[in-house]
Parts: structure tokens; C-alpha cells; sequence
């Protein structure tokens, strides 16, 4: 089998750039060509900010998120790319008694298009829809693997590259709406007050990033910075679990990197969160394998 998998590579790979390209930046598919990749990401965290107190938990020890994702990124043309993931996630802690959850998450999709390029400089607009693929329950927090709700995103990237030395600059903001969630209760308590329903109303996020780097025709490197915010919501309440109505925020510091000299390539992700509220500190990693199929 892996004979016949090593022939197939030898077959279909050319001598390409490195295009395999994320909602999150200003590279694009060419037009009939599509890179599949395969991720795992793992997180880890054993403190977190009760509202803004920092504190340790340790009923649940180290709280740990991994995931096994599929992505694929197709070129509609040169300046417009849809992007679809499907990521499988499961949760654990190290002490304590509480279960972590297992599933399919959200499938998500963006369309990415660049809308204005001058010279070097180059504006795009990206629209992302997300919405879940199992029935998992949301409200168990901190060990549930997703909020459940149904979401729709718009982000503007603005990106400077120079052509010479591949120098780049990218700088992007992205607000996202999100549905309410039904849970497996009759009511709940959140802001001080108790609703007498099992609809959730999830806040509204908005995130920020500023990510500074070098793109030539085989890597990438970059180190960033990014922003999460909701707009709304209530905090943690003392010696109490997390809840889908909390105003969680995060400000992550990190790198990225790809190699990709021909249709195979390798990324990865390193993140690490600065500060927060009503969320865990968290350190996060991700590995990648890309393929590129030219369909012409």
C-alpha cells in the first residue's frame, strides 16, 4: 500500500509554489487547483481567569482540547477560493470526575475574494458560515467540545507584500454572529437573573490580528498576534463552571510556519494566550500535511 501511495505523489507532483492558504491570510489557490490538508491541534491549560481573578483549578488538573481536522481550499479562480473544514474533537482533564466529550464539531466554510490590489497592497473580503455536525451538549463547559451554535462572519483583511524579498504584512478584523443554542434544561441562570427557558442566547465575538512575516515560493514564517472578544455576556460566577453566556476574551501571541516545495507540504501553529477572561490560559499547537492537486 504504501508502494502504490508513493507512486501517486511521483505522478501527480509538479513543481508549484507554496499556495496552500488559510481564511486568515492574503495567498490563494490558483484557479482549478485545490490543497487538502490534514491537522491535529492539542491545547492544554490548568489556569484560568474567573472573570478577571486567575486562579488555578484543581478539580479538573490540565484541561485538554485535540482535534483531527480536514480542510480543503479550492481556487473558484485566481481571486476567489472557498474553503471548507471539518474538524473531529475530543476533551480531557487530568483529576476530577467530569468526562470530556467526543465528536464531530462545526463544519465550517469561507469565500475568500480579493476585491482591490494596487501594486503591492491588496484588500480582501472573506465571508464564513459554521454550524454543527452532532448533537453535543454545549452547556457543559469546560469539557464540551463546541458552543453549538450556528455562526455567520465577515472579515476585512488588508495585506502588503513586497515582491523583492517577500516581506509581508497582514492586519485583519472579523465580527461574527451567532445563533441561540437550545439545552437540556428548563431554565438557567445567567447576568443575576434565572430564564425560565432552555434557548441560550450566545454573545456576538469579534476578533482582531496583526501578523508579520516572510512568503517565498517554497515557505512561510510569520509571528502574530490576535484578539478575541465577545460582545456581550456575563462572567464566570465564583467556584462555578463556565457557560455559553459568558464575556469570554483572549489576546494570543504566536508563529506559524510552511514548507512546501512541491504538491506535499508541512505547516504548524504555536499559540500561547497573554491574558484572558473567563477562559483558560492556554498553550496550542498544530501540525499540518498539505496536498496539492492541479485539476488542469
Amino acid at each position: 500500500m504504501k508502494r502504490y501511495l508513493f507512486i501517486l505523489v511521483l505522478v501527480v507532483s509538479r513543481t508549484v509554489g507554496a499556495w496552500a492558504q488559510m481564511p486568515q491570510d492574503a495567498i490563494y489557490m490558483p484557479k482549478k487547483s485545490i490543497c487538502v490538508a490534514a491537522m491535529y491541534g492539542k491545547s492544554d491549560w490548568n489556569w484560568y481567569w474567573e472573570n478577571t481573578l486567575k486562579r488555578e483549578n484543581y478539580n479538573i488538573g490540565t484541561h485538554t482540547t485535540q482535534s483531527a481536522s480536514l480542510m480543503a481550499a479550492v481556487g473558484l479562480s485566481n481571486r476567489v477560493n472557498l474553503i471548507v473544514n471539518v474538524p473531529y474533537v475530543w476533551t480531557s482533564a487530568s483529576a476530577g470526575n467530569l468526562l470530556g466529550q467526543r465528536g464531530f464539531q462545526d463544519l465550517s466554510g469561507w469565500l475568500k475574494v480579493e476585491a482591490v490590489r494596487v501594486k503591492e497592497f491588496s484588500l480582501h473580503g472573506i465571508a464564513g458560515v459554521s454550524t454543527p455536525l452532532s448533537s453535543y451538549v454545549p452547556n457543559f463547559l469546560p469539557m464540551s467540545i463546541g458552543m453549538g451554535a450556528r455562526t455567520v462572519s465577515g472579515r476585512l483583511l488588508a495585506n502588503y507584500r513586497d515582491t523583492k524579498t517577500g516581506l509581508y504584512a497582514t492586519a485583519h478584523g472579523t465580527y461574527t454572529w451567532r445563533g441561540n443554542i437550545r439545552i437540556d434544561q428548563d431554565s438557567y441562570q445567567a447576568d443575576n437573573r434565572v430564564y425560565n427557558t432552555n434557548e441560550v442566547a450566545v454573545p456576538n465575538a469579534a476578533d482582531a490580528a496583526l501578523r508579520l512575516g516572510i512568503l517565498r515560493r517554497t515557505f512561510q514564517t510569520e509571528v502574530f498576534v490576535e484578539r478575541f472578544t465577545c460582545l456581550s455576556g456575563d462572567n464566570i460566577r465564583r467556584n462555578d463552571m463556565p457557560f455559553p453566556t459568558n464575556n469570554m476574551q483572549a489576546t494570543t501571541v504566536g508563529w506559524y510556519g510552511k514548507y512546501q516545495p512541491h504538491n506535499v507540504g508541512f505547516n504548524a501553529r504555536v499559540g500561547y494566550v497573554t491574558n484572558g477572561l473567563n477562559m483558560g490560559q492556554s498553550t496550542a499547537f498544530t501540525l499540518g500535511l498539505l496536498y496539492q492537486i492541479n485539476l488542469n
